[in-house]
């Protein structure tokens, strides 16, 4: 089966590269990124959704049992598991319901989840943000990895602050730095976060 990865290519990194020089270094070094993301919407909520506040090896550990239990993941499915079958794939009561919510909101034409494709991002975040449990961050990872959105950079994720806070020798990192960092990466700033992904992940001594 074909493996579904983000595109981007020497435009948004060259681009980077003339932004913003230290960045520009790691891109080189690291080389291009590989991430996987879902096409279909309503997959793509729930794996956001699964990936709350956990590490992205615990989620990959969650979703493979989600799909196994479940096949196609779609409102159908989720509902029909409910959240007994939900919890018995690792997630916490309090995700299986904002799961449940989120498929009973696609099914009664709550949520038109097939019309986000042509809305902005924060059109976007504001209506998925309307659904229980779901935040700005859950909403952010569906634009880039279902949407392909060009330019997201998610402050509420850990790994992007820590990539940041490394990358430029911080020891923290303030709301107004990072919409600094943020508009300097803009137009490209979803490739941007994809390497300071990978630089949070680098063994300190690597």
């Amino acid at each position: 089966m074909e493996k579904n990865i983000y595109r981007y290519g020497k435009t948004e990194t060259e681009y980077l590269i003339s932004r913003d020089p230290v960045l520009g270094k790691a891109i080189r070094r690291i080389g291009h990124i590989e991430r996987a993301v879902i096409p279909e919407l309503f997959a793509a909520l729930i794996n956001s959704i699964a990936g709350q506040q956990i590490s992205g090896k615990a989620l990959a550990t969650v979703w493979a049992r989600l799909c196994e239990r479940l096949g196609e993941i779609t409102p159908e499915t989720v509902l029909a598991a409910g959240e007994e079958g939900l919890r018995a794939c690792g997630l916490s009561g309090r995700k299986a319901g904002y799961m449940l919510a989120a498929a009973r909101a696609v099914q009664d034409g709550t949520l038109p989840i097939h019309s986000l494709v042509d809305k902005s991002d924060e059109e976007i975040i504001k209506i998925l943000t309307a659904l229980p449990g779901v935040g700005r961050w859950t909403a952010e990872m569906l634009l880039i990895f279902s949407l392909e959105r060009p330019d997201v950079l998610a402050f509420d994720d850990f790994g992007i602050r820590k990539g940041l806070c490394r990358l430029y020798g911080l020891e923290e990192l303030t709301h107004a730095q990072f919409e600094q960092y943020r508009a300097r990466y803009s137009p490209y700033a979803t490739v941007a976060g994809l390497y300071l992904w990978e630089i949070a992940a680098e063994k300190k001594d690597g």
